[in-house]
């Protein structure tokens, strides 16, 4: 037996849980930086266009870390089930324990914790990730495990996943992880160019990307859905383990019908009340000052009171004086 990362196999101690992502971590912070950033300097947007301006900018960094963020989420699909089942190969203990599968775009995470936690002299609380992403290799990943000696039940519920697996799952759900993703990197570009047509402001361009980002997210959706056999059960004893649609399909598909109501929404009152849809972008303030200015500027200068004078003389007096000094 050999060392692992300073650890003997078969996790004679306590294991260490999966390390935290952090990369939505990331990219939740520099959204809410920006979002604080636009706080700072919403004090200097003057008049009722306050509110609208404020609404927009929440939308719309609210639109882009969801699109961002379900990149990386491992909750596509969850699912937990309990139950009584061996803990490792080559032992007849038997554990009652929680196992926890969580799909992703870029993998699966398999949880197991214990009922209690410390059983069999051991804590047994374990978060393993195997990819699946482009420069991953989950075979090797999962040969990983079996050198590692991880549980049974990550290793029974790893291998329903593999390319020599007889459920084929490995190839439905890779093929439609890469295709959904590649999908919302695309949404994530609409969506950049709707903030800069807005902010041009193009109004009506930037109706319809946002609509197109809208429906790019839905396209995700059905990319990851669209599957050719049922999936495999995953049995431990009497208990299943089945999963569901997780938090992020849920927020992707409010995210892309929000998008779909709001490009909708701008593109109907761009044809039939602009003037109210110019008031929503501020932009009606904007050209009342301009006009305001330009009307300053080319107003004719007041005449004299002098020259008020001489124009207010009747014609018939100006005449007499006239021939009177001839």
């Amino acid at each position: 037996m050999t060392l692992w990362n300073g650890s003997f196999p078969f996790y004679p101690g306590a294991s260490e849980c999966f390390p935290f992502d952090t990369t939505q971590a990331v990219i939740i912070s520099v959204f809410l930086s920006v979002l604080a950033t636009f706080i700072i300097i919403l004090p200097g947007i003057r008049g009722r266009g306050q509110l609208f301006w404020f609404l927009r900018v929440v939308m719309g960094l609210f639109v882009g870390a969801v699109v961002l963020t379900v990149q990386f989420t491992r909750d596509w699909e969850t699912g937990w089930v309990t139950a009584n089942t061996s803990y490792k190969s080559f032992s007849q203990a038997v554990v009652n324990v929680n196992v926890g599968l969580h799909i992703g775009l870029a993998g699966v995470n398999i949880t197991l914790v214990g009922n209690p936690v410390n059983q069999v002299n051991e804590t047994i609380n374990y978060n393993e990730h195997f990819a699946w992403s482009f420069k991953a290799d989950y075979d090797h990943s999962y040969g990983e495990g079996l050198e590692k000696g991880l549980p049974s039940p990550i290793l029974y519920v790893a291998e329903k996943f593999t390319t020599q697996s007889p459920c084929s799952m490995h190839m439905q759900y890779r093929i439609s992880s890469h295709y959904t993703s590649l999908t919302l990197w695309m949404a994530f570009c609409t969506w950049l160019i709707s903030i800069l047509l807005f902010s041009m402001p193009i109004l009506l361009y930037g109706g319809c990307m946002l609509l197109l980002t809208a429906v790019l997210m839905l396209s995700s959706l059905l990319f990851f859905t669209a599957r050719n056999t049922l999936k495999c059960p995953i049995l431990f004893g009497p208990a299943s383990l089945n999963t569901d649609y997780g938090g992020s399909f849920w927020l992707t598909l409010a995210t892309g019908l929000l998008c779909l109501l709001l490009g909708l929404g701008v593109i109907t009152l761009n044809s039939t009340q602009p003037e109210k849809l110019k008031l929503v972008f501020n932009l009606d303030e904007g050209k009342e000052e301009e006009e305001e200015r330009w009307d300053k500027c080319c107003q004719p200068a007041e005449p004299s009171s002098s020259a008020q004078d001489v124009l207010m003389v009747p014609l018939g007096e100006l005449c007499e004086v006239t021939a009177t000094q001839l």
